[in-house]
């Protein structure tokens, strides 16, 4: 067994606890918040007003469930596909609100809409994204990781496991 072979599932477990622990995080500071949740998307200047409300009410459960099923490690591949290509839209969002001279704060975390232009980081929010996408391929290639339901012994119906 390779070094690697040893070290995925430890690597693994830290890509799904971080990714995870992060959207968990993401959606729980924004549950039960929901006008604020809905201006910051609606400060990204994309979507018409009534489609940005709804994403800005239904996100952060989007968020809290896909981290949590993270963190436990069901369904790793799946969600880790799901959890990457919301960082990756986060990432697209983000940058076009740079490019448009836009001056928000992205809302990940609660808050959003308009902050002075001193106030946006842009760069470090694209970068973090970027990192947790990187994460997300990870645990895409190598969904097996330590302490996953996805890994728990199977029960047989003669009560063996596999």
């Amino acid at each position: 067994m390779s070094k690697f072979e040893k070290l995925q599932p430890w690597i693994g477990l830290a890509c799904r606890l971080t990714l995870g622990g992060v959207l968990f995080a993401a959606g729980y500071l924004k549950v039960g918040k929901a006008e604020i949740s809905q201006m910051a998307v609606r400060s990204y200047e994309l979507l018409p007003i009534p489609v940005a409300n709804f994403l800005g009410l239904t996100l952060p459960f989007f968020e809290v469930v896909i981290g949590l099923l993270l963190i436990v490690g069901a369904a790793t591949r799946v969600v880790a596909v799901l959890g990457g290509f919301t960082m990756f839209i986060f990432i697209i969002a983000i940058a076009q609100a740079w490019a448009r001279g836009l001056n928000i704060d992205c809302g990940c975390f609660g808050g959003g809409g308009a902050v002075d232009p001193g106030q946006t980081r842009y760069l470090q929010e694209i970068l973090r994204d970027a990192g947790l996408v990187a994460m997300a391929l990870f645990l895409t290639r190598y969904p097996a990781t330590k302490f996953s339901i996805d890994r728990a012994p199977r029960q047989s119906n003669a009560g063996e496991t596999e």
